[in-house]
């Protein structure tokens, strides 16, 4: 530096020129080779910096003018104090990166040459950099996640330049952890990248502010859902890798409460790190927020997740609401590659016929919601008749081959069943129960053309005792590391009878439900899974429980009620809906309503709106409820049928046959 150079005028300041006289003759002076001053040169490089960022970023908002560095304020007659909020709190003394973790690099934010006025050449940290000191280890980045709550640092240009993917998850710094939609964005970016990759292995660039607690938060949750570990064990592995991890104690509670996971006693939160702490407080010793957030809440994620698969897009609909969280799109071609399709299984209405020619056993019809259930390392699905994808916290863990506990969870396990209320009898407390009657795919294999007996006995071996066999031993430990307690509803197998006990699932069982139940449902049990419609699946129903689900709209005050027939809305001209509490019927405009018949008033009644569904029965569904009605199959018409069904030769022998089964699986699980 030249310390004899006079310094420059500012900008904004005009340089001062001697006014010559007029008439008079300047002095001679000799040509003078200039040579420029260090202040020059860095006056020179700044404007050459600010010039080019303005070609590169025309679109970008007005900067706030930088600083002058310090070295040249020392010289200028009003001395002005270097601004320390221009850089995120501790940014300067906070580590750079961290070590790879799984395909995870940690970091700081990088800022963009804008701030080189305020970082000394040595410790800069920009995109360039950051590319450079991954490569130089060997790590070629693919993808960079951006959970800053602001876009001031650097333009996202300087990645997409280089062919890095970048994606922005606005995340708040202060007062809150990440919530799940951003998580759940955050865990199906890194799938679908991965997903993407051939050959080279590329890695994903992490950062928040200071790239410990947003994304330590971020990369323990794609851990947790990926690997077969513990939130503790996630939580160290980051930590040693980005030391000292997470050091927020509501990011750790979060993560234990997320996954229901008890938190050890030895778990404590490591304080604050020093180049944090020494920068937390201002002179009048309040705290110093975060120069991170923009001063407006995270911005909302609007995110395409069938662009990936557009032959699958038709069918894939996932809301991405405040109820139903996104869902990796690899679970959905997962679903393709198992050629399984999620359509409403209709079932044919009672055709007393082919009980006769088939083998059939029982079971009671819930009044239920029908879900799919998608299991995976990445967590437990819910899939709906609309095909969303709801994510549900709960653990299913793999048969063991010994008599320790499974090490491994499903992976692409796909069931099917129902959600139910079921009201205690003592408390009159409502808790929902998932009963599972089918399962179509375990682990990645397709089950589908196996008969209805081996699945449905698989499902209670592979699925149903193993949740239990750990259940049991975790409730006996001392120190239980999971708390099914907290698990958002209960799993259970459910029941299918031979058609000798009918008469008791009629008399005894189906009073004594501590939910709704309309009928039963017959199954064959030598059937593959059938979807769409299964004419060999059987439904009865009590008379007056036989329904029929309208698109009710009103129109002039006039009630209009559709069907579907070929994909199209079919008027049912005549029809109309008695609405016994004497409501609006303006205020059910517009929903699907479950109707039954009222064959003494000749009018359809109100029984409940189906919020689970999107559209109307399909014609054909309507023309078979009509002739269930018509056709008045009775509770004591269909037990006296089926009494004479079971002497018939080829259930007698069966009926035989499966009850000895039935009684030496009972006394072994006794044993």
């Amino acid at each position: 530096m030249d310390l004899n150079a006079s310094p420059q005028p500012e900008e904004d300041e005009e340089a001062f020129q001697p006014s010559l006289e007029e008439g008079a003759a300047p002095e001679h002076i000799g040509h003078v080779e200039h040579i420029e001053s260090a202040v020059e040169i860095l006056r020179r490089e700044r404007e050459e910096r600010r010039q080019r960022l303005k070609r590169e970023r025309p679109d970008d908002r007005p900067m706030r003018a930088s600083q002058p560095p310090i070295f040249d304020q020392m010289h200028q007659k009003n001395f002005r104090t270097y601004d320390k909020n221009k850089l995120p709190p501790g940014w300067l003394d906070c580590p750079a990166s961290g070590q790879e973790i799984n395909c995870f690099v940690p970091s700081k934010v990088p800022l963009g040459e804008s701030f080189n006025d305020c970082v000394p050449p040595g410790r800069r940290y920009s995109s360039k950099q950051v590319i450079h000191q991954q490569r130089v280890l060997g790590r070629k980045l693919g993808l960079v996640i951006d959970l800053t709550n602001t876009s001031r640092y650097y333009s996202a240009l300087d990645w997409k330049k280089e062919g890095i993917k970048y994606v922005k998850i606005q995340c708040k710094g202060r007062d809150s952890v990440p919530d799940n939609e951003a998580v759940n964005q955050f865990v199906y970016e890194v799938l679908q990248f991965l997903f993407c990759q051939k050959n080279s292995k590329k890695y994903v660039l992490v950062h928040c502010t200071h790239g410990h607690n947003r994304t330590g938060y971020m990369i323990v949750h794609y851990l947790m859902r990926t690997l077969a570990i513990s939130v503790t064990q996630a939580i160290k592995l980051f930590a040693d890798a980005r030391p000292p991890g997470i050091y927020k104690p509501d990011y750790i509670d979060a993560l234990y409460n997320f996954y229901h996971e008890r938190k050890p006693e030895m778990v404590v939160c490591p304080p604050t790190p020093e180049w944090k702490r020494s920068s937390d407080l201002d002179l009048n010793g309040d705290v110093v927020p975060d120069d991170d957030d923009d001063g407006g809440s995270a911005a909302p994620l609007h995110h395409h997740l069938t662009a990936s698969f557009p032959g699958f897009a038709a069918c894939l609909l996932c809301s991405v609401s405040s109820t139903w969280d996104i869902a990796p799109l690899v679970m959905a071609h997962a679903l393709v590659c198992l050629d399984l399709e999620f359509l409403i299984l209709q079932h044919g209405q009672a055709n007393l016929q082919l009980l006769r020619q088939r083998y059939y056993y029982a079971t009671w019809k819930a009044d239920g919601t029908r879900y799919m259930m998608l299991i995976t390392m990445d967590g437990c699905y819910l899939v709906d008749r609309n095909f969303n994808f709801r994510r549900v916290q709960m653990r299913f863990p793999c048969k063991s081959t010994n008599d320790a506990l499974a090490e491994k969870t499903h992976h692409f396990t796909l069931l099917d069943g129902e959600m139910i209320i079921d009201t205690l009898p003592d408390s009159q407390k409502q808790e929902r129960r998932y009963l599972i009657y089918d399962m179509m795919a375990i682990n990645l294999v397709s089950l589908v053309e196996r008969p209805f007996n081996e699945r449905w006995k698989m499902l209670e071996k592979e699925v149903i005792e193993p949740r239990n066999l750990e259940r049991q031993h975790i409730y006996q430990s001392r120190n239980p590391y999971y708390r099914y307690d907290l698990e958002p509803f209960r799993v259970r197998r459910k029941d299918f009878w031979l058609l000798s006990t009918v008469t008791k699932l009629l008399k005894e069982f189906i009073p004594r439900l501590s939910h709704e139940a309309d009928g039963l449902i017959f199954q064959g049990w030598d059937d593959p899974y059938v979807p769409r419609t299964h004419e060999g699946l059987l439904k009865w129903k009590y008379a007056e429980m036989n329904s029929v689900d309208f698109l009710f709209e009103m129109n002039d005050n006039r009630q209009l009620l559709f069907l579907h027939e070929r994909g199209k809305k079919k008027l049912m001209e005549g029809n109309r809906v008695l609405f016994s509490d004497n409501s609006d019927p303006e205020s059910y405009s517009g929903k699907i309503i479950e109707c039954s018949w009222g064959s003494e008033e000749d009018v359809w009644k109100f029984m409940r709106i189906r919020t689970d569904k999107a559209t109307p029965n399909d014609f054909n569904t309507y023309k078979k409820v009509m002739r269930s009605i018509r056709d008045n199959i009775t509770e004591d018409v269909l037990l006296n049928e089926i009494h004479e069904i079971i002497r018939l030769p080829m259930y007698a022998d069966r009926i035989r046959t499966d009850s000895k089964a039935h009684h030496h699986s009972n006394s072994a699980r006794r044993r």
